[in-house]
Parts: structure tokens; C-alpha cells; sequence
């Protein structure tokens, strides 16, 4: 399997690519294209090679098609200057719609896409300050918006039904999952089951699951766990959250601690157990995972590095190498081309 891995440096306004190699995990530079407006959350069509960038200082969404080859991008569309500037991206299930979060205008948005072009229709939905991330569960039928704590958020999930066939978000009769103690939910994964949902909690510093109820759009807490070590005293906070594509692990960075946070997970409790926090770069915002399972990928804000590590059976983490990569990557998006 050949996989590539796009990375968004903000400060240094270029999306660059680089080729994961499937025996070692290592990472080879491919490409560099500059993108001015400081690039950040990224989405992808798989059949039809569009990534879409949302630029943070425009504020806009842009379509790019990329070549398999090298990952080198062309630039197909620019969506709307929007209200707000995008914090997180993603498509629903047909690749119809292009589903954004602004956690300081407090809103997220629907947009009508199609090879790579936005179709005119644009749906702004606000729903409260903080609002950090949006995509649709395997179903298509549930999205779910959470919401951060303290001075820029209402400490809040909220949810919502989506329509593949009309793009429409609709708040749920459980329309909201309030938090308890300034959690600050900013992140979430679902469980290839479609049974579970992991929530990384931006202040609490720790991970929340739940039983997700389709039927009836609502959350059940089952169990949270700290990130953290015990007695650690510093300044930290959580950011992103990922699974591996079989479910068994789950991995959360520390910005601050500067770590990874491992737990195993239970396929039929969603419960999770500790594996340990390894250390990597500093202010670890974002992190992700290979389609095999074998290789997380952890970025750095302030160190302009990647670290590379194999994922080893029992979940804990051993590093491999670590690269220069630039100026505050913001995102990570790995996508297997066989």
C-alpha cells in the first residue's frame, strides 16, 4: 500500500507532501505548495484526488487537485469568504458536502461540493462559541459539534441530524450534552463499530467516551480518563484525538506535557485502559495514524518537527526518527493511494 502524507505549515503558508514508507514508517519529502491566508484543516476526496484547505487568515475554504505521483497540488476553487475563520474541515459520506467549524465566530457551515467546485449554497448554523470540530458519523445521519471551555466556549456537545440528500444540519431533540466540570470537549473519533465516540476534552486534559444512540441522537457518558500523569503540575491542554482503523487504540496529544497519551480500547464497553504517554515534539497540536495501524505520525506548533513512531502491539509508541518540516504544522492528513 502507498500512502502520502499532507501537512499544513501556517506560518510558512504552504501545504507540503511527503511518502510514508509502509515497511519502515519513514517520511520522504515529495512536495511544497504555497498557499498564502495560513493553511489549517485539511479534507479529502479519495475518488476524485481533491484536498480542500481551509485558510485561516482569508477566511476561505479552497479545493486543490493533487497529483498522485508527487502530491504537487492545482488549484481548482475558492468557496466563500466566510464569517469566521475555519478551525476544522471535513466531508460528509458522499462527498457532496463540506461540513466547517469556527470555534470563535461560534457557527459551523454546509457547503454543496462537486469536483472540487462550491455549487453556491452555503449554510451558516450557529450554534455557540467554542465550536471546534463537525463531521458525520459512519451512518451519515448524525453529526456531532463540540464545544470548548472557559472564555471562548460553552463547555458543550451538541448534535445534530444531517441529510445526505439535502445537506441540512437540524438540532436534535437531545440537542445538547452539557459538560461537567469545564471539560471542554474539542475533538472527537468514533469506533469503526459506529457504537462509541471519543471525545478529547481541551481543558480537563483527559478523554471522554460515550454510547452513541442513532435513533435517538444522544450521548451516553461511559467512562473519562486523564491524559495527564498523576501529580503533574504544568500548564497543559488536549487537542486532537485519533483510532487506529481497527479500533484497538487510542492516542491523544499534550500540548504542554509535550506527550502522546496511549489507551487501549473495548470493542464492546467502550470502556478504555491506560498504556502510558510518550514523549514527543513540543506543543503537539495534531497527530495522525497510518491505514495499517502501524505508524502514528505526532507534529509539533513550535518545534517545525514530525515525529515518526511505530505502534507497537501492545499500543505504546517507540520512535523512529524525527523531521524538519516548517513553520507551525497545523494539520496532518495521511491518505493511502492502493
Amino acid at each position: 500500500m502507498r500512502q502520502i502524507m499532507f501537512m499544513t505549515l501556517a506560518a510558512s503558508d504552504k501545504v507540503s507532501c511527503w511518502e510514508i514508507d509502509g515497511s519502515t514508517g519513514e517520511l520522504a519529502f515529495l512536495s511544497d505548495a504555497e498557499i498564502e491566508g495560513r493553511p489549517a484543516p485539511l479534507a479529502l476526496d479519495p475518488e476524485k484526488s481533491i484536498l480542500y484547505v481551509g485558510r485561516r487568515d482569508i477566511p476561505r475554504v479552497s479545493s486543490y487537485r493533487f497529483n498522485p505521483v508527487d502530491g504537487s497540488l492545482k488549484h481548482l476553487s475558492d468557496g466563500p469568504v466566510l464569517q469566521g475563520d475555519p478551525c476544522y474541515i471535513s466531508l460528509d459520506r458522499t462527498h457532496q458536502y463540506l461540513l466547517a467549524a469556527y470555534y470563535l465566530a461560534g457557527a459551523v457551515s454546509v457547503h454543496e461540493v462537486g469536483e472540487g467546485s462550491f455549487r453556491g449554497r452555503s449554510d451558516w448554523i450557529p450554534t455557540g462559541i467554542g465550536a471546534h470540530c463537525v463531521y458525520t458519523d459512519a451512518s451519515n445521519s448524525l453529526a456531532m459539534i463540540p464545544h470548548i471551555a472557559g472564555e471562548n466556549g460553552l463547555n458543550t456537545i451538541r448534535l445534530f441530524r444531517f441529510s445526505e440528500e439535502t445537506g441540512e444540519l437540524t438540532q436534535s431533540e437531545t440537542f445538547e450534552c452539557a459538560q461537567p466540570d469545564n471539560r471542554g470537549p474539542r475533538h472527537y473519533a468514533i469506533h469503526p463499530n459506529g457504537k462509541f465516540a471519543f471525545f478529547s476534552n481541551e481543558q480537563d486534559c483527559s478523554v471522554t467516551s460515550y454510547g452513541i444512540d442513532i435513533e435517538s441522537a444522544s450521548l451516553r457518558e461511559i467512562q473519562t480518563e486523564s491524559t495527564l500523569p498523576m501529580h503533574y503540575g504544568g500548564v497543559n491542554t488536549c487537542a486532537q484525538i485519533r483510532l487506529t482503523p481497527d479500533g484497538s487504540f487510542l492516542y491523544a496529544p499534550n500540548r504542554g506535557h509535550n506527550s502522546v497519551a496511549a489507551f487501549s480500547v473495548d470493542a464492546e464497553t467502550g470502556k478504555m485502559r491506560q498504556v502510558g504517554r510518550f514523549p514527543t515534539e513540543a506543543v503537539p497540536r495534531v497527530l495522525d495514524i497510518d491505514k495499517t495501524g502501524k505508524f502514528l505520525y505526532s507534529a509539533g506548533l513550535e518545534s517545525g518537527h514530525v515525529s515518526a513512531f511505530t505502534i507497537e502491539a501492545d499500543g505504546s509508541l517507540e520512535l523512529i526518527s524525527r523531521y524538519e518540516v516548517g513553520k507551525e504544522p497545523m494539520w496532518l492528513l495521511i491518505h493511502a493511494l492502493d
